[in-house]
């Protein structure tokens, strides 16, 4: 009688915890495939230069935290970080999502990426962290941080 009233109260938890957990993983999935479409939109924005369109891509209070640089808050500076990207002769690329995780109107994404110049040699290679942030309706980076896997160049 013991054994069967354990068994049924395993049961009974572990049906609770699968039924919380469908649902989060089905929000992380909606959510991932938001933000892949947006870092679509960010890839196509660098292959056409249009660092108001990748800019656009980030949210109202947005910062960007590059490596060897300062803190870049705000979308008139990211808007110049990313030009000054493209004017160094970024021209193209990926972005790949490794993960996401769904907290209600926020996410994190680790992925990796690579650029590449006008003629497609890889340039540079990495790994970044984005905090998303659900405003209007839209996912938009919040919290951007990157930095290159790729040895520092030789003095």
């Amino acid at each position: 009688m013991r054994k069967m009233l354990t068994i049924r109260l395993v049961f009974a938890i572990a049906t609770i915890i699968f039924t919380c957990a469908v649902p989060a993983l089905a929000q992380s999935g909606d959510a991932r495939a938001a933000i892949e479409a947006q870092n679509k939109k960010f890839m196509q924005a660098v292959e056409k230069g249009d660092a108001q369109a990748i800019a656009d891509l980030y949210s109202s209070n947005a910062m960007v935290l590059p490596s060897n640089s300062d803190v870049v808050k705000g979308k008139d500076a990211i808007k110049a970080l990313f030009q000054a990207f493209i004017d160094s002769g970024v021209k193209g690329g990926s972005l790949t999502t490794v993960e996401v995780e769904r907290f209600g109107d926020t996410a994190n994404e680790v992925g990796v990426y690579t650029l590449k110049d006008a003629s497609g040699k890889e340039i540079d290679k990495g790994k970044y962290i984005v905090i998303w942030k659900r405003e209007n309706g839209q996912w938009r980076f919040h919290r951007d941080i990157f930095n290159s896997s790729m040895p520092p160049p030789a003095k």
